[in-house]
């Protein structure tokens, strides 16, 4: 079994597919060498085919998601047009998250935060992290406490979008998925095993 001397921060970033399944690929990397690890999805409902294959392994790998059976946006990110195609989706005044989906995500936050200064964890993996900061569902200063106060030894992995520069200032790698070409822009759906 492996143990971390010294962990670092990794971000996977970018418009392009792969985040998600990098971070992934990373956890099922280090359960081979016997590490633990943690990962939250933020805005994420557990549906996808990770989620599947994450039951196989065990009490080392744990998977929490912090969704809700909705989408939300902030006024005027949406145009009218397009929000129809978006199921449940709940369009909020700037600023002011629905309350039930930040509490959701500050005790999840909170959770995952005791239990790895507690030290039960090698690395930790927060999905889509930059988009529950986005809508303020977790603030800024939380994370960024979290960062420079985690165990030495514990790798964090950070994905999404338009990661803050505030992040991206502490990391030790980051790597920028860029879409060059994507099948849903010439029609092709989502498909089950490949896409989620």
């Amino acid at each position: 079994m492996v143990k971390l001397k010294n962990g670092l921060l990794e971000v996977y970033t970018g418009d392009g597919k792969g985040k998600t399944t990098a971070a992934f690929g990373m956890a099922f990397r280090a359960l081979g060498w016997g590490l633990r690890v943690y990962i939250i999805q933020f805005m994420k409902m557990g549906i996808y085919g990770e989620n599947r294959s994450s039951k196989l392994f065990g009490e080392k790998l744990k998977v929490e998601y912090v969704g809700m059976p909705y989408f939300i946006a902030w006024e005027g990110d949406i145009p009218a047009e397009d929000q129809q195609k978006v199921k449940n989706l709940v369009i909020c005044p700037r600023g002011s998250p629905p309350e039930d989906y930040r509490i959701k995500v500050k005790n999840a936050f909170d959770k995952m935060k005791s239990e790895v200064y507690n030290g039960e964890w090698d690395i930790i993996i927060m999905d889509e992290v930059n988009v529950a900061l986005y809508y303020n569902l977790l603030r800024m200063d939380e994370l960024l406490e979290f960062i420079d106060k985690r165990p030495g030894n514990v790798e964090m992995i950070l994905t999404g979008r338009k990661m803050p520069e505030e992040v991206l200032e502490r990391a030790n790698l980051i790597t920028e998925m860029r879409e060059i070409r994507h099948p849903y822009s010439q029609g092709i759906p989502a498909r089950k095993g490949i896409d989620f």
